[in-house]
């Protein structure tokens, strides 16, 4: 039942095993065997378990997985960057796979990607930032597309691919850190849109783009940390 999220998984454990100081609790030589396994040969990209299809989600995760163990030269890069590119439209946006689907978060893990293989300069970085810009909403969010909803993940998506993209300019960072503020919970949590549950997913992509905004780490107006009850944050459940 997990296997559509399994390449993912293995990134997100990774990096938390790192976080922890823990890198090599998992063999180096079966994860990049395992990630390698995944491998599409047909696309030239990553499928999230193997035998299944490539897709942009995963394939973002298999680079991630192997440069932080220095293994990216198990990697076709070319044929990678080229599978990438394939699937962004006229419109700017990206496809995750050939069959169509469009959401701005694989607008992210395409920009992502393309940074981290050093090959930003044949994205049609203008096209990209338009589209992203049309999926940004009065409220300061944005949408898994043109006029979706504001959601907390598709904010961080836009955020961060627009910060690779050096185009911060294009975040209206008063409003959205208001917008982000009323995701805050009564029992501290955030919720990825009006309505919902408080989720860690979305408790991630709040706090990180707030604390992005409020670091002084670009060329935006510096927003206080203040609109996030941080004192709340540890209480958690």
């Amino acid at each position: 039942m997990t296997s559509h999220l399994r390449l993912n998984a293995v990134y997100w454990g990774l990096t938390a095993l790192c976080l922890m100081k823990h890198k090599d609790a998992l063999d180096r030589e079966q994860l990049i065997d395992f990630v390698m396994s995944c491998w599409d040969e047909k696309a030239g990209a990553f499928g999230a378990h193997p035998r299944h299809d490539a897709h942009m989600l995963p394939t973002l995760s298999g680079i991630q997985i192997l440069i932080i163990h220095d293994a990216l030269d198990r990697l076709d890069k070319e044929r990678v960057i080229s599978f990438i590119l394939s699937l962004q439209s006229p419109s700017g946006s990206f496809s995750g796979d050939r069959f169509g689907e469009t959401d701005t978060r694989f607008c992210y893990c395409a920009v992502s990607a393309l940074s981290l293989l050093g090959a930003l300069d044949r994205l049609d970085i203008n096209k990209t930032v338009e589209y992203i810009r049309k999926c940004k909403n009065f409220d300061g969010g944005y949408g898994s597309d043109v006029g979706g909803e504001s959601h907390a993940s598709q904010v961080f998506t836009c955020v961060g691919a627009l910060a690779i993209l050096n185009r911060l300019d294009e975040v209206d960072s008063e409003t959205l850190a208001w917008w982000l503020s009323e995701r805050q919970l009564p029992n501290g949590g955030l919720n990825g849109r009006p309505e919902k549950l408080e989720d860690v997913s979305h408790f991630f992509a709040g706090t990180w783009v707030e604390s992005y905004l409020s670091s002084g780490a670009h060329s935006l107006p510096q927003i206080p940390l203040i609109y996030v009850r941080a004192d709340k944050l540890c209480i958690v459940n």
